[in-house]
């Protein structure tokens, strides 16, 4: 694997360090806890006489199987440590916010740039997955760093749920050489989906549900928008409910599809995925941003949602009439 001067500053200043505080974006997804545990887990074995902790305010029961993270610590403890921000592309986005009272601050992510915020940033847009990095940076200094099958199940994890099971663009033959080395390491890959893709019965009953309510615009984007009578109705907490954006995902000439969901809060969370047509842009205009093919963002009326729908609808349009081969 090739060292890049990134990869190398990260790993130096890793070992200036005695305490290192590492952070993730909130409403955390498999990349996010994957991404943190994993590299966690990789410089505690190498690094033994370490401090090494992980700071975060939220939580996600779909990954509680994973584990749990460290008790949050005083501001005055990151004075003299390191911190680590995984997987978020800009500092609001941060789950906990003392991360800037470290001394220093690592940016590590594959987000399109958006904020500059590290003393060292490495940001790699192209891969599929923080986790992916995660692995790259121990494939390249492996001769240093020392993994086991519990950290390969936490980069492993992020690996599968943020490439969609490796179908998405960002999956590239590096991305796969990097999941068989992480393989490698011994991953129970049928515990690991059976945590991850099973379902209990109420929530097949709300993917039928949502097949019978949503919507198709006139030039190919699916939506539907998930309000707190249909959360109460199937017992859905806003992360179940947000994992509806991927019902959507198989509709012949529908290339871009939207989930709303109702955060009980004032505020309306979007999922945007797409095929062939770029998204993020538009995920930037409303609160938020991403990937080219899967962003989030947030509004805060439905107002404010046939607005992003009808420009959703509009970019699909445009799309279609000037490229061929899409589906």
């Amino acid at each position: 694997m090739n060292v890049n001067e990134n990869m190398r500053k990260v790993l130096d200043k890793i070992k200036e360090y005695d305490k290192i505080y590492i952070f993730r974006h909130f409403r955390p997804d498999g990349d996010a806890v994957g991404s943190t545990k994993g590299l966690q887990r990789i410089l505690q074995l190498s690094f033994p006489k370490k401090e090494i902790y992980l700071q975060n305010e939220d939580f996600s029961d779909y990954l509680a199987f994973l584990g749990g993270e460290d008790e949050l610590q005083s501001p005055e403890n990151y004075r003299d440590a390191l911190g680590i921000v995984m997987d978020t592309g800009t500092s609001q986005r941060v789950s906990c916010q003392n991360f800037v009272h470290c001394k220093e601050i690592v940016k590590f992510d594959h987000h399109i740039p958006i904020e500059s915020y590290g003393t060292i940033e490495w940001v790699e847009e192209e891969r599929s997955s923080t986790c992916e990095m995660v692995a790259a940076f121990y494939d390249a200094f492996k001769d240093e760093l020392k993994i086991d099958v519990e950290a390969a199940t936490y980069i492993y994890t992020g690996m599968v749920t943020d490439s969609g099971r490796f179908r998405f663009r960002s999956v590239s033959g590096n991305t796969m050489r990097l999941a068989g080395l992480i393989l490698d390491q011994g991953v129970d890959v049928d515990v690991l989906y059976a945590n991850l893709y099973l379902k209990n019965f109420e929530e097949f009953k709300f993917e039928s549900y949502v097949y019978e309510k949503m919507q198709i615009t006139e030039n190919g984007v699916a939506h539907i928008f998930v309000n707190q009578e249909m959360k109460d109705k199937f017992h859905l907490s806003n992360e179940a409910a947000s994992a509806c954006v991927g019902y959507m995902d198989s509709i012949k000439n529908v290339i871009a599809w939207i989930a709303f969901i109702d955060s009980g809060d004032g505020s309306i969370r979007v999922r945007l995925r797409s095929r062939f047509v770029t998204i993020s842009e538009l995920a930037e205009r409303y609160n938020g941003g991403g990937h080219a093919c899967a962003a989030g963002a947030t509004v805060y009326s439905e107002e404010e949602m046939r607005k992003l729908i009808a420009e959703a609808d509009e970019l699909v349009k445009e799309f279609k009439a000037n490229n061929e081969g899409w589906m």
